[in-house]
């Protein structure tokens, strides 16, 4: 029987995570469902339930992991189990919210992007990440809030520091040595070498293993099948000599996202004369109103990226209007061309063109290589900030938000004017509000900073606040009503639902399209 290099390093998910120590830092991998070791996290909290242990852990991720219930990061929201969480998206894993909120754990928010960069620094062995991202945000050490990023008073100042270098003011998100990576991939070679062909994302499995390996400590990969054969050296993500131990998990463990199996468009190119497939049309709602303001500003050429939610729609309109092969919509996970996937299957693509690793994909965004980007609002404040992060005993954590509203050159907010149990309705080419939202958007101060509009004004962007009844810009002296929706009452439906007073000059009245059931 032939026996292979690899073959040491297989153990079951148990084993592997039995090897976890009280008090280290432990990172994951992964992009909601995508790419993250379900097998493994799983793991991990069957032996604290059982045993008590490992204690004192500190927590690491990028991207957002989790279904919002009990898969992903959601298995680590234990007291006790954690002692410090540093994370990028937390709404996933509302669990881990509480205990933040709670103060039973030290909690930062830091940017998606910055941690994903900083798994490279800390493997490099260079001090942090210095970058401009974050500025003037919450995350900002100089922002009023005095938050810095932390998200309770018992967190400990200092894991971000703003610096002065070459005239201009950066900040330095400090590095730290992380002992155990929870990575996935799709097979292991003989020589222990990761693939991740199944994969609907790459994910930051080399810089995580990297970065662990060169802080002494562990590689935990999961895969879900093992090759007799050695895979071609540019197949390779990870190499075997940086994975110490293996883990062949449970096919239900290893979906490629946590609402798909396996579906065979991720990581397929169509065929580059076939017609893309016909889209479902949007139903006749405020989604598709937004959706269909906010393709508009969408030029020919364009490189975008659209956040997850109401921006999900930006893509099925644009591929009703023939427009997926005249853009290039890219996901911060890593995917570029072909059509985003919404919902538990965010961050996946479908028929990409290319999928590279979200560090790459960061770099080209903070260094403004993004043309266009949708995202959501929940709140807006009168001088144009935005919060996406934190509302009240709630974190939802800013994930790829802050870098991306921070370096996109034409940036539109979406979201409904108003929220909870808004009802509207269409009726011969005009916009009727049936119920109004409960909740006002447009509120005077933010709670949180996700989104400085000073930032923005000082690097040129251009903004714009898209609702479905109304539709802002961004100027020097704050929001300008630039449209309103035919059959909309100005004062009573607009400004009377604002906790402010926006500029007025000559709004224009929405596009006529946008009010016209699709064909």
């Amino acid at each position: 029987m032939t026996t292979h290099p690899r073959d040491a390093k297989l153990c079951t998910a148990d084993q592997a995570v039995a090897l976890i120590a009280d008090g280290v830092t432990v990172v994951s991998g992964g992009f909601v469902g995508a790419a993250h070791p379900e097998a493994l996290t799983a793991a991990l909290e069957r032996r604290f339930l059982a045993t008590g242990s490992p204690r004192g852990l500190t927590l690491v991720w990028a991207a957002g992991q989790g279904d919002a219930k009990k898969r992903g990061l959601n298995h680590l929201a234990h007291a006790g189990m954690l002692k410090r969480v540093i994370g990028g998206h937390w709404g996933l894993a509302p669990s881990l919210g509480k205990l933040a909120i709670a103060g039973e754990v030290e909690a930062y928010n830091f940017p998606q992007g910055v941690l994903c960069q900083l798994f490279r620094d800390i493997a490099a062995g260079r001090p942090g990440c210095i970058t401009h991202i974050g500025l003037g945000t919450f995350i900002d050490p100089a922002h009023p809030s005095g938050a810095a990023g932390r998200l309770n008073d018992r967190t400990p100042l200092g894991g971000v520091e703003r610096v002065t270098l070459g005239g201009r003011d950066w900040l330095w998100y400090k590095s730290f040595p992380i002992h155990v990576g929870l990575i996935r991939a799709t097979a292991a070679d003989p020589f222990g070498n990761l693939i991740a062909d199944d994969e609907a994302i790459i994910g930051e499995i080399l810089p995580i293993a990297q970065a662990v390996h060169n802080s002494g400590g562990i590689v935990i990969a999961q895969v879900r099948r093992l090759l007799d054969r050695p895979a071609m050296p540019h197949h390779v993500r990870v190499p075997g000599m940086l994975v110490d131990h293996i883990v062949v998990g449970d096919p239900a463990d290893h979906g490629q996202t946590f609402a798909e199996d396996f579906n065979p468009a991720y990581v397929t190119p169509a065929e580059h004369d076939s017609p893309p497939p016909a889209p479902i049309p949007l139903p006749m709602d405020e989604r598709r109103i937004i959706a269909a303001r906010a393709c508009d500003e969408l030029a020919i050429g364009a490189i975008a990226n659209l956040g997850i939610g109401m921006p999900e729609g930006v893509a099925r309109i644009a591929a009703e209007r023939g427009l997926l092969r005249k853009i290039t919509l890219t996901v911060e996970s890593g995917p570029i061309g072909g059509m985003p996937a919404g919902g538990l299957s965010f961050g996946a693509s479908v028929h990409p063109q290319a999928i590279v690793d979200p560090s790459s994909q960061f770099d080209f965004y903070d260094g403004r290589g993004l043309d266009f980007s949708a995202l959501g609002a929940a709140q807006i404040g009168a001088n144009g900030d935005v919060n996406v992060s934190r509302f009240g005993t709630r974190v939802a954590g800013v994930g790829g938000f802050v870098n991306i509203t921070q370096s996109a050159k034409r940036l539109i907010f979406c979201g409904t004017f108003t929220a909870g149990a808004l009802e509207v309705a269409v009726e011969d080419g005009k916009l009727r509000i049936v119920r109004e939202g409960e909740v006002r958007k447009f509120i005077a101060e933010v709670e949180q900073t996700s989104f400085s509009a000073k930032r923005s004004r000082e690097i040129g962007q251009d903004v714009l606040y898209v609702t479905e009844r109304a539709v802002f810009r961004l100027t020097d002296g704050g929001l300008e009503l630039i449209e309103i929706a035919p059959g909309i009452d100005l004062q009573r439906q607009v400004l009377g639902q604002m906790a402010f007073k926006p500029i007025i000059r000559e709004p224009k009245v929405m596009p006529a399209h946008l009010f016209a059931s699709p064909a």
